[in-house]
């Protein structure tokens, strides 16, 4: 049960919703026996398939995947309540294309993802960390675009977007420094958007209410 999200309502998770816990264990000794392909956690598995790292509440998710229902979708959130909400949403619109990990995703694609495995992956208003003795919790490092890069399928796509001028900067930084890796090109909303929208989100919602200027790029990889 979560009283904040729900309102007293139960949220059900089952059939949308993978907790970290219930995959088989990492194996430290042999770390390639741990990787998990999350595409096979669809019946048609075959299909395009996309990850979303921090949904929050599962908006995109939600009107993405009703829109395109031949591309699998996986979100992943580390806040529970989140997670539960945005689970119980995917089963109360029956959406068989698009499931919700509960983990930290950059230690999940490190970790457990093995390469090539996804067409896209979506970053939309990350936690900026502002604070800089928190700019290492950051999505974006060295060491996550060489994941990103390496689970992402030949010009698969890193698709970026935030409000937060410095984490911004910090984007670009990172984009510079990894032109090896990725090319720069311009983003383009997805179908979900609305007229004026570059995602959304809740929070792209929120913050165009409050005036706030939003950045996006995509970097393909090379």
């Amino acid at each position: 049960m979560s009283l904040g999200l729900s309102r007293g309502k139960k949220l059900i998770t089952e059939g949308y919703g993978i907790e970290l816990s219930d995959l088989p264990g990492y194996d430290v000794d042999d770390p390639e026996s741990s990787r998990i392909d999350p595409r096979k956690w669809f019946q048609d598995y075959e299909r395009h398939f996309e990850i979303e790292i921090g949904s929050g509440k599962g908006t995109f998710l939600v009107q993405q995947a009703g829109l395109q229902r031949d591309v699998n979708y996986l979100g992943i959130e580390k806040a529970g309540e989140f997670y539960r909400y945005a689970a119980d949403r995917m089963r109360r619109r029956e959406l068989e294309n698009v499931r919700i990990l509960r983990a930290d995703a950059t230690e999940f694609i490190r970790f457990r993802c093995p390469p090539g495995v996804t067409q896209v992956i979506h970053l939309y208003f990350s936690d900026p960390w502002p604070k800089k003795r928190h700019h290492k919790r950051r999505v974006i490092q060295d060491e996550s675009l060489r994941q990103f890069h390496r689970v992402l399928t030949s010009g698969g796509e890193l698709r970026l977007v935030t409000d937060h001028d410095d984490l911004w900067a910090w984007y670009e930084d990172h984009a510079a420094r990894h032109g090896d890796l990725f090319e720069r090109r311009v983003f383009v909303a997805p179908d979900s958007a609305e007229d004026g929208e570059l995602v959304g989100t809740n929070y792209e919602r929120k913050f165009t209410h409050e005036g706030r200027p939003f950045h996006a790029m995509v970097l393909k990889k090379t």
